[in-house]
């Protein structure tokens, strides 16, 4: 009897392990036809500037922009978009702006941080309009390499680039001369206001048709997600956090095929604290996606070293606040 169990065991054992060996070589179903955002085997990853490079230029200004575009070189503009007051989409990390500008007067960025902890102090972007937000200099808290705040008296706002950018100014500042510059955007409003920026970020997109298959969308708000399939569905998306980890953990499992998912890029960081620290900075995870056209983007990343691993490994992108850094570690890999 005990022999008969054994068996018994083994050839369950046998066929998991047959099932997982076959489900494993079957080629997946590809999860977008064409994505822009998938480099060629054995070519670099591409250059994804965070914020627009915060650490080289004031963060999510057109100064940023085209410094990182036309001086830098780098492949993508990554950022987060807002909903203003009177319908227009702005670039900006936080809903509100009082760290990155001088809406507070002449006061410290230690002072502005500590008057933010109370949130109605905050000024949102959700309760003021273009205009009202065009006023201010967003780079007043930038520090360059020496601790100098370069840019805290500029009053030229719009020449120097110093103004909250638009989506649609990005847009036409680059579409003429860089047409196949890709972005990552992330719709941060929730509910009415995020079905709202998903409309007026599709109609942009309308005027620049060409940039409509180059941009990736991305939320962390479920019923965005769903907005974006559903009303949107030639946009690429990337993977909200839910769907990466299923992603991830399916892959770890080795029923990956099993995954349903649809998103054309698994943007995640390099590794991930689950009370054990889970790393994300794997080969298999790089070509499992691969498998299914799916792009892998790391975020975000500012240290030469990690720069070189992920390079290494033969990512996509990586993302970070100082493309130049990244583009200088590039060209040792060019030669």
């Amino acid at each position: 009897m005990k022999n008969k169990v054994i068996k018994f065991l083994c050839c369950v054992l046998a066929g998991v392990v047959i099932f997982l060996a076959v489900i494993n070589i079957i080629p997946p179903k590809q999860n977008v036809e064409n994505n822009p955002f998938v480099v060629a085997e054995g070519e670099l990853p591409m250059i994804a500037a965070h914020r627009g490079g915060g650490d080289n230029n004031p963060e999510n200004t057109m100064l940023a922009f085209r410094e990182a575009v036309n001086t830098i070189g780098v492949d993508i503009i990554e950022s987060d978009l807002y909903l203003t007051k009177d319908g227009y989409l702005v670039y900006n990390h936080d809903s509100y702006i009082d760290e990155t500008c001088n809406i507070n007067g002449d006061i410290s960025l230690e002072e502005v941080e500590n008057l933010c902890e109370n949130k109605e102090n905050r000024h949102y972007i959700s309760d003021m309009t273009l205009e009202e937000l065009e006023q201010y200099n967003f780079g007043y808290y930038f520090e360059d390499e020496n601790g100098q705040r370069i840019y805290k008296d500029e009053t030229d706002l719009e020449n120097t680039g110093l103004q909250i950018a638009t989506v649609d100014k990005l847009f036409a500042e680059f579409y003429e001369s860089n047409p196949d510059l890709l972005f990552i955007v992330e719709i941060k409003n929730s509910e009415e206001l995020g079905y709202k920026a998903c409309e007026i970020l599709y109609n942009t997109l309308a005027q620049y048709p060409n940039y409509k298959d180059q941009i990736v969308v991305g939320t962390f708000h479920d019923e965005i997600e769903e907005e974006l399939k559903t009303k949107y569905p030639e946009l690429l998306r990337g993977a909200p956090t839910g769907t990466a980890a299923k992603f991830i953990l399916t892959h770890f499992l080795g029923v990956n095929l099993f995954d349903n998912s649809d998103f054309a890029c698994l943007q995640i960081p390099m590794s991930y604290d689950l009370g054990v620290e889970l790393h994300l900075d794997k080969q298999s995870i790089i070509d499992r996606a691969h498998r299914r056209n799916i792009a892998v983007q790391y975020w975000t990343i500012n240290d030469e070293e990690e720069m070189r691993q992920l390079i290494e490994l033969g990512c996509d992108c990586i993302m970070t606040d100082n493309p130049e850094l990244l583009n200088k570690v590039l060209e040792d890999y060019k030669e």
